[in-house]
């Protein structure tokens, strides 16, 4: 039994302030993830090293690959805690609590990045896998609340609806960061490296501020009667169960192995793209944000676009669709040159990244099982695959970078996983699930 009734469903009020978690986390996605802290993390190493190796911990590394390879063991470990931590939300109702922790978490991590100099990679590196787990360990719990807020039929455009704030609200704050970056001298700062570690501290204070909202409204529901329970084992006697159901239903089944295969490319890109035209092709920094920043505006209509694409034709077709332009995309990316061939491909990215991200977790909304109770275990099952497949993409790229020095030779495996992505997503039956 619960203590409270459960939240009603649809309602614009509770709607509105589960997306902006979105508006309140995505500015570590932009910020931290895809512009000013990789390509500052590059910046910065150079000048302090006077090369692209550096040492951590007394190992030399590619900057580059050290990157890769924190981020790809990051998310191995989010993928690794997920599911005790989705059994104690799911039997304890405690959804919020768990959302909370991981905010502060990660928030707290970006706060420290602005004591990051170039010398201190330990530093610097640490910082970014914390604030990744506790990015990605925030979403598992939002995400399961969104079948608790909406009906089946409004998840695509719930879904669209928090990726979009997500995209406005990480675009407000980036401009700024631009500013900072690149007129330093206009907020009192010597230089654009001091401009950037106060970018990295805004967004740790931006991700606390706006994540109130959030939390005010969404409600957790602890059972009446709890019961002690061995988390550990339950979560992943979960993961197994869902992973038996999965097997029954095979649309399920067949959409979660071409996710898992498709999102090792998409995750890679969004995390590389970045540093790919920093190191490749020398972009100007200035320039390079700049870009990054468009990509944001265009998914933004990217997601809006594909839940109308997918309202009329399916979303399955879409996904179809998005996918095939990320294959042609990979293939564009190897031979790319100058500098406004990688503007107009990242203005192509910006389109389906928006579209593939939002319409992945909704389709694996409709998909689940009808009337299940257990959202939260489905959620840790699918974020499994999502976090799993994110280390796998970036330790493979990683790897082909170091062995190959060059980050071009990786983008032949990102095309791979899309071919893989597509092929499985094909043999999905639209007729008989109607999606």
């Amino acid at each position: 039994m619960r203590k409270n009734p459960p939240m009603p469903k649809n309602n614009p009020r509770i709607i509105n302030a589960w997306a902006t978690y979105d508006w309140a986390n995505s500015v570590y996605n932009l910020v931290i993830t895809t512009t000013i802290f990789p390509i500052f993390f590059n910046k910065l190493t150079r000048e302090a090293f006077g090369s692209e190796k550096v040492l951590f911990f007394g190992f030399s590394f590619e900057n580059t690959v050290l990157y890769s390879y924190a981020i790809a063991l990051s998310y191995l470990l989010i993928a690794i805690i997920s599911p005790p931590l989705s059994a104690m939300a799911d039997y304890g109702g405690t959804k919020k609590k768990f959302m909370q922790f991981f905010t502060y978490l990660g928030a707290g991590a970006c706060l420290c990045l602005f004591f990051f100099d170039g010398t201190n990679v330990e530093l610097a590196i640490i910082c970014a896998a914390i604030a990744s787990i506790g990015y990605a360990g925030g979403m598992i719990f939002y995400n399961a609340f969104l079948p608790e807020i909406a009906t089946e039929d409004k998840y695509d455009g719930v879904s669209a609806k928090g990726f979009a704030f997500g995209y406005i609200g990480s675009v407000l704050l980036q401009i700024f960061n631009i500013a900072m970056v690149m007129k330093p001298e206009f907020f009192g700062f010597d230089s654009d490296n001091e401009g950037a570690r106060w970018s990295f501290l805004s967004v740790g204070i931006w991700w606390i501020v706006f994540a109130q909202i959030p939390f005010y409204f969404l409600k957790d529901n602890p059972p009446s009667n709890p019961v002690k329970i061995n988390w550990f084992k339950k979560g992943f006697e979960e993961l197994s169960m869902v992973w038996k159901e999965a097997k029954k239903l095979p649309s399920l089944l067949k959409f979660l192995i071409s996710f898992f295969f498709f999102n090792m490319g998409v995750q890679t890109v969004m995390f590389m793209a970045s540093l790919f035209g920093e190191k490749e092709l020398h972009l100007e920094t200035g320039s390079l944000i700049a870009i990054i920043l468009i990509i944001q505006v265009v998914a933004i209509l990217g997601a809006y676009l594909f839940a109308k694409v997918s309202d009329k034709k399916g979303n399955i077709f879409a996904l179809a669709v998005l996918i095939i332009l990320w294959i042609l995309i990979c293939i564009l990316a190897y031979f790319v040159q100058t500098a406004e061939h990688f503007y107009g491909l990242a203005i192509l990215v910006g389109l389906v990244m928006g579209g593939i991200q939002s319409l992945s977790r909704s389709t694996y909304s409709k998909l689940l099982p009808k009337d299940t109770p257990d959202t939260a275990s489905y959620f840790s099952f699918f974020n499994v695959a999502d976090r799993l497949s994110t280390s796998i993409g970036m330790g493979v790229f990683a790897l082909i970078e170091d062995y190959s020095e060059s980050m071009r030779n990786g983008i032949f495996a990102l095309t791979i996983f899309f071919v893989i992505g597509l092929i499985v997503l094909l043999q999905i039956n639209r007729k008989a699930i109607k999606i």
